[in-house]
């Protein structure tokens, strides 16, 4: 198969180019929500006197605050914490709790404070890829494979905003940071394979490209098949937890994003690569 892969190779950079394009435009037509702490709104900390459930509790404070988007973001016994989607003063908050149950903490975020957060998740992405984008090229000083490897990444984070799109998961500072674990698994992969082509010397091309693959592949799969534990038992037993199953949903999109950019994109950059330098074994 990997003979008949590495024969195919612009068909391999094809594939994953498509459904970079598709997702782009999936965020571009669809959109992305935004969470309270980017577009603003308050949270509060309750401990409940009534045995109520999430979903009573979030319709009392949807019907009493007109409708606003309430969601109920954890609940432990009678501690809870509910976000507000746009921002109540806390006087206000207070007299629609009654006696329902007592205020622990209550935080409004206000525009300002929200932009002031969205330009630091830019900030944070821009130089997670130039401080990778340095490391790899150090690494292997090599033009061709480190703009491949950035090109990995980048596909790798569309593909995940772009499932975010789809299934209306908030941007916010938790799928943030999944994001930017994907920035990091991704290039670990990629040099995974880069360097087991243009370092190692040991086999054919094929038999690089293949241990290379096994090894990446057995990663990857172990890595979804946590995510995916994490995001049905969150869902099930804990759907209060609407932040870890939205972690691991955006972690599944992206290394699933990984394995088509890395054994798709990625090694057929490498192989059109190593063909033109006119490499032995391609």
């Amino acid at each position: 198969m990997i003979e008949k892969m590495m024969k195919n190779y612009k068909l391999l950079i094809i594939i994953p180019v498509i459904v970079t394009v598709i997702m782009l435009g999936v965020i571009l037509l669809n959109g992305l929500e935004q969470g309270v702490e980017l577009k603003g709104g308050s949270i509060a900390n309750l401990e409940l006197s009534k045995n109520m459930s999430s979903t009573e509790l979030k319709n009392m404070l949807s019907s009493k605050l007109n409708g606003s988007d309430v969601d109920v973001l954890s609940k432990m016994d009678s501690k809870t914490s509910v976000e507000i989607g746009n921002e109540v003063d806390e006087n206000v908050f207070t007299d629609i709790i009654g006696d329902t149950g007592k205020i622990i903490s209550y935080n409004s975020i206000g525009p300002i404070l929200s932009s002031e957060a969205m330009v630091q998740i830019y900030w944070a992405i821009a130089f997670a890829f130039i401080f990778m984008s340095i490391t790899v090229f150090i690494i292997f000083r090599e033009p061709v494979p480190s703009i491949a490897i950035i090109l990995a990444a980048i596909s790798d984070i569309v593909v995940a905003v772009g499932g975010m799109s789809i299934f209306h998961i908030d941007l916010s500072i938790a799928s943030v940071g999944a994001i930017l674990m994907l920035i990091g698994y991704s290039v670990d992969s990629d040099i995974l394979l880069t360097t087991r082509l243009l370092k190692r010397r040991d086999g054919t091309l094929h038999q690089r490209a293949l241990n290379a693959m096994k090894t990446g592949l057995t990663m990857s799969f172990a890595a979804i098949v946590a995510m995916t534990v994490l995001y049905i038992v969150t869902i099930i037993l804990i759907p209060e937890a609407s932040t870890l199953s939205n972690i691991a949903i955006v972690l599944i999109f992206g290394l699933l994003a990984d394995i088509i950019a890395t054994w798709l994109m990625n090694l057929g950059i490498i192989r059109w690569y190593l063909g033109d330098k006119g490499v032995e074994g391609v």
